[in-house]
């Protein structure tokens, strides 16, 4: 993995680079030295400093954290400093601090979507709702963040949703088929719009039921309807579609075991930082 990881940020860091950095090559003497410091411009949750170290290695860099992935930071306050030849520094500089400030930007509001729920059963989930090429690095900042980054690929559970349904028309009859494909390792779980589906789908053995697009009212309704059934601790409870972090604590307060945001990823606010640097 860390090898696949590296090989990723390579590409990331030639993306930037092209056919090499025209100005610091025209404008910096050959090996002149220099220094510098990340800073962050705002408080928050920092992650992607470990990537960042990988950055520096590949860049012939030494790099030193003074901040921790998952650790909460001020502002104005540094979080990585770096030392090598400037024009490396300076050719690495808008990666690191893209990388950086994207992941923080995760964690930091995974962190809130989480602290909005305490003091209930629930669990704040992400999505597959990503960008191709960057669902490592976002999940990660997730988890940084204390949320679940749920799926990171198709392989890790059986999740049969609207679609699969439309081709098998009877929940029982996909819910038989999930179980029969699937290890015994691989939870089955069923997409549902409606409380009818929900009980059809628990009582046919699904291990967890996502609750699509729902009011809180009709989770509520799923809820005891379940438990009525006693059928309530057989399934994980996940809610998922449109719910706001505004939202998050009326949801959470239904009972559901799961609230997953697709925002996490896709809407999470681009952390600011800034890198100073200077020379011997």
């Amino acid at each position: 993995m860390k090898a696949l990881i590296r090989q990723r940020l390579l590409e990331f860091l030639e993306e930037d680079l092209g056919r090499g950095d025209v100005t610091s090559q025209a404008v910096i003497p050959r090996g002149t030295r220099a220094a510098g410091h990340v800073i962050a411009r705002q408080p928050g949750v920092v992650a992607g400093v470990e990537e960042s170290l990988i950055l520096c290695e590949i860049a012939g860099l030494v790099g030193e954290p003074l901040k921790l992935d998952g650790e909460d930071v001020a502002a104005d306050e540094a979080v990585l400093w770096l030392d090598g030849a400037a024009r490396d520094i300076l050719g690495v500089e808008r990666t690191l601090l893209n990388l950086l400030g994207h992941m923080s930007g995760i964690a930091t509001q995974a962190r809130g979507a989480v602290e909005s729920v305490q003091g209930t059963r629930a669990r704040v989930a992400a999505t597959r709702k990503t960008l191709p090429g960057l669902r490592w690095f976002e999940k990660r900042a997730v988890q940084l963040g204390g949320a679940d980054p749920h799926r990171f690929e198709l392989a890790d559970s059986v999740l049969i949703k609207d679609n699969h349904l439309v081709i098998v028309s009877d929940i029982v009859e996909a819910v038989r088929r999930g179980k029969a494909g699937a290890s015994f390792t691989q939870k089955i779980e069923v997409e549902v719009e409606s409380l009818e589906d929900a009980m059809v789908a628990a009582g046919a053995g699904a291990d967890a039921l996502l609750l699509d697009n729902m009011s809180a009212d009709e989770i509520r309704s799923v809820v005891a309807a379940l438990v009525e059934a006693g059928l309530r601790n057989q399934v994980t409870l996940e809610a998922s579609g449109g719910i706001s972090i505004s939202e998050l604590k009326q949801y959470a307060e239904t009972g559901v075991d799961v609230i997953s945001l697709g925002m996490l990823t896709m809407s999470a606010p681009f952390f600011d930082f800034s890198f100073e640097i200077s020379t011997p």
